[in-house]
């Protein structure tokens, strides 16, 4: 199963490192033959992938802190706070998962552009500082914490704030860092969103710019997945960082399942 899920991967860097006369070979060859690296510098002549990198940086950056933030927040108040119609708005909240962002696209446009953030950095970052999914995956993670810290606290004299902050915070930071991750991999990879706010390409996230990649009439295979490799390298990165968290957190958010 492991190797079925990585030939795509393997196909993708072995077709980055092939000449153009090597793309189309009947049987198609795993190995190149030969290896033409230098595909990934004909890629960044023809496009400012570092830009686009660095974009894609910012604007992940950026959106994957304020989810958490507002995330864990929520997930704490629909936890340990007791209000009137609680559950009711949280499974409305999870309604929201539903919609898909191709039903809200176009309203979403409108409003950036009465806001002014059409072509800018918060334009791509504010509709995304908020996730459903995120409150509840910490949710579930804040219902599995044991309340005998929070209750001294409370006794203590803490406040609510004091005891999200110093006690639930960093009991939950499994789930914050699975969480995480898939809010950098979701942003990281967002196509659509910054296909339509976008218009200026020293704004363009890699997912957009490397798009550019496709011809009209034909598309270099080759270069298209060099550009692809590049994409994926941050992300197996970040990953690999936080494996173990990812993993922990997951379990212990009620989703192993």
């Amino acid at each position: 199963g492991g190797l079925v899920m990585l030939f795509p991967f393997a196909w993708m860097v072995s077709t980055s490192l092939k000449p153009d006369r090597e793309l189309f070979v009947t049987p198609p060859q795993l190995i190149p033959e030969p290896l033409t690296p230098q595909n990934y510098g004909r890629v960044a002549e023809t496009f400012p992938v570092g830009r686009f990198v660095l974009n894609s940086l910012v604007v992940a950056g950026f959106s994957t802190s304020l989810q958490i933030l507002t995330s864990a927040m929520a997930a704490y108040g629909f936890a340990r706070l007791q209000f009137r119609g609680r559950d009711v708005l949280f499974l409305v909240y999870l309604v929201t998962l539903m919609v898909p962002l191709q039903v809200t696209i176009v309203p979403l446009f409108v409003e950036m552009r009465i806001l002014g953030l059409v072509n800018t950095y918060p334009g791509l970052i504010v509709p995304t500082i908020a996730s459903a999914f995120g409150t509840f995956l910490l949710r579930q993670a804040i219902l599995s914490l044991p309340r005998d810290f929070e209750e001294a606290a409370f006794i203590d004299g803490a406040s609510h704030w004091t005891v999200f902050r110093r006690i639930v915070l960093p009991l939950s930071r499994p789930a914050l860092a699975a969480f995480g991750i898939f809010a950098f991999m979701a942003s990281w990879n967002s196509f659509l969103w910054p296909l339509v706010v976008i218009s200026s390409q020293d704004l363009m996230t890699l997912p957009v710019g490397l798009s550019n990649l496709h011809g009209r009439y034909e598309t270099a295979w080759n270069l298209v997945m060099a550009g692809a490799t590049i994409s994926v390298i941050p992300i197996m990165a970040v990953y690999v960082t936080a494996q173990k968290h990812v993993i922990r957190g997951v379990a212990l958010s009620g989703l192993k399942g």
